[in-house]
């Protein structure tokens, strides 16, 4: 049972990865890497990517309701566990909610502060560095742009590293240039993660491009979770009220 609430715990706030957004100003890093070589067809295909995603209306998006259902499976226990989730973005600002039948969890940012219904003091990475909520920072200082790794050459793709260090490896659909698929690694409190995301289907709203259905895995060092998404309502730029931010709401 301590088992599969990680995983939820993991899934409820991985699932951020894929919607979150941010308008976060932090220190410019640069890579080192990056002045080492000249990427210039990395940056043209990220461009091309950013386009086939909705551009500048990606970039200008300022809030973003997602509504859907989660089907949960671990190495620990293969029986299918659903769930649902909500997720609710404004700027620095979300709100997450995973309804399971085990233990509900919920955590919200109102700006300043985190609270959080998850014990035992998980933290991940800032959700708005990994996977898609990347693509919308290309071209801002200190997101930086390079190729895949050698082990990855023969895909179509590219990798982006937040100024913190977080990155994340694209792959591309040969034909359309949208993401079909992203991974990533990181360490929950000293424990290596890796993730994998493959993108089913997409839906176009209000000419913004985002997911709608997708496969993420979960590689911890003891446990590997499978979590299936389907969005089912997504909406952008309606306009929210701070108490959405808020635990007790």
């Amino acid at each position: 049972m301590k088992r599969l609430w990680i995983a939820f715990v993991i899934v409820s706030l991985c699932c951020c990865g894929m919607f979150a957004q941010s308008k976060q100003k932090m220190s410019p890093q640069t890579a080192s890497v990056a002045l080492a070589k000249n990427f210039s067809s990395e940056i043209e295909l990220a461009k091309l990517t950013l386009a086939s995603h909705g551009g500048e209306k990606l970039k200008a998006m300022k809030t973003l309701v997602v509504k859907g259902s989660v089907d949960v499976t671990t190495s620990a226990i293969t029986q299918t566990i659903p769930a649902t989730f909500i997720t609710i973005f404004a700027g620095d600002k979300y709100r997450i909610e995973i309804i399971n039948p085990f233990q509900p969890l919920k955590q919200v940012f109102d700006g300043v502060q985190t609270s959080t219904t998850i014990r035992g003091g998980f933290t991940l990475p800032p959700i708005n560095r990994l996977g898609f909520p990347l693509l919308p920072r290309l071209g801002e200082q200190g997101f930086v742009i390079t190729s895949l790794p050698d082990s990855k050459k023969k895909k179509k793709g590219f990798r982006m590293t937040s100024p913190e260090g977080f990155y994340t490896d694209f792959y591309l659909d040969d034909k359309t240039n949208q993401i079909k698929g992203y991974d990533s690694s990181y360490d929950i409190n000293g424990k290596a993660i890796t993730t994998s995301v493959e993108i089913d289907k997409y839906r176009v709203v209000d000419g913004v491009t985002l997911p709608e259905r997708y496969a993420q895995r979960f590689d911890t060092e003891t446990l590997t979770i499978n979590a299936n998404f389907k969005a089912k309502e997504i909406v952008v730029n309606s306009t929210l009220s701070n108490e959405v931010f808020s635990l007790e709401n």
